[in-house]
């Protein structure tokens, strides 16, 4: 069997590739460019290609029977993704695993939400088997933050104090790759959830301990979190990520404990914590 991964120069898809090779899959990977040598194992295939680029994507889907679709949060995220899943569908794919995000439907103000639950009713109308995941915020992306915890002692992501679910990216590849090599798992939607909830002062004061220095949570001000994105990212990026973290504080994303045993289920293990995971990564930072 072989599969198609888009995204799988990232840190995501790179896991899901790396994931299916465990299991025995044929793996081919969409990218604008060859990779730099150990970005990817050297069992994987590369395709030259890009999703608003139909003819490249009719090239590498070649001989693939099924794909894995993750899309960038980019302004065309859409379009992308309705090409990419056209082109499958008329390339006879069999099977497409289509990374989502947790509660889309929740969440329409959101640019990139919005366009997540557009791809996910077009997958249901389609006729192509399909399975929709559903991550909630990613715990590596706290490992972008060693300057800000090393440096100026502060915890900078605006997640409230409530609450929200985080989910490890080496548990996403586990249940992508469940998704498309088990059986049983054709029109269903997967919440892919940590064991528990995460929120500011909490991982302020966890980083706190193992940083052995006082780190503080600068808070939810929204408008200063915008403008800040806006030094490092496009204004439309700032824009969306600002509504995301706005609408997480407002409205909650919490996960329920039926979300997790399901998921213990689909992995055959407890899913990863945000504490393992910054327990491992201070231990890195510290070598």
């Amino acid at each position: 069997m072989k599969v198609l991964v888009t995204g799988g120069t990232g840190n995501v898809g790179g896991a899901v590739v790396r994931e299916l090779l465990t299991r025995g899959s044929q793996v081919r990977v969409l990218a604008r460019k060859h990779p730099l040598a150990g970005k990817l194992p050297t069992q994987a295939e590369v395709a030259i290609g890009d999703l608003m680029d139909p003819v490249s994507l009719e090239a590498a889907l070649e001989g693939v029977d099924k794909l894995f679709l993750l899309n960038a949060v980019v302004a065309d995220e859409l379009t992308q993704a309705l090409i990419a899943y056209g082109i499958a569908k008329r390339k006879g794919v069999k099977h497409i695993t289509y990374l989502s995000v947790f509660k889309a439907e929740q969440f329409k103000d959101v640019p990139h939400f919005a366009s997540k639950l557009a791809i996910e009713n077009a997958l249901r109308e389609s006729g192509v088997a399909y399975t929709i995941l559903r991550p909630g915020y990613y715990i590596q992306n706290d490992g972008t933050l060693k300057g800000a915890l090393t440096g100026a002692g502060i915890y900078p992501m605006p997640i409230g104090t409530e609450g929200i679910c985080a989910v490890d990216v080496r548990d996403i590849a586990e249940a992508a790759a469940i998704s498309l090599t088990g059986e049983g798992h054709e029109g269903q939607t997967y919440d892919l959830v940590g064991p528990s909830l995460i929120n500011g002062p909490a991982n302020a004061a966890l980083w706190s301990t193992l940083l052995s220095k006082e780190i503080r949570y600068t808070g939810h001000n929204f408008d200063q979190w915008e403008l800040q994105m806006r030094t490092m990212a496009p204004a439309w990026t700032a824009f969306d990520l600002r509504v995301m973290f706005q609408g997480y504080f407002e409205r909650g994303f919490a996960s329920t404990a039926s979300e997790v045993e399901r998921l213990t289920h689909l992995l055959g293990h407890a899913p990863r914590s945000y504490k393992s995971f910054a327990e491992e990564t201070a231990a890195q930072w510290k070598d």
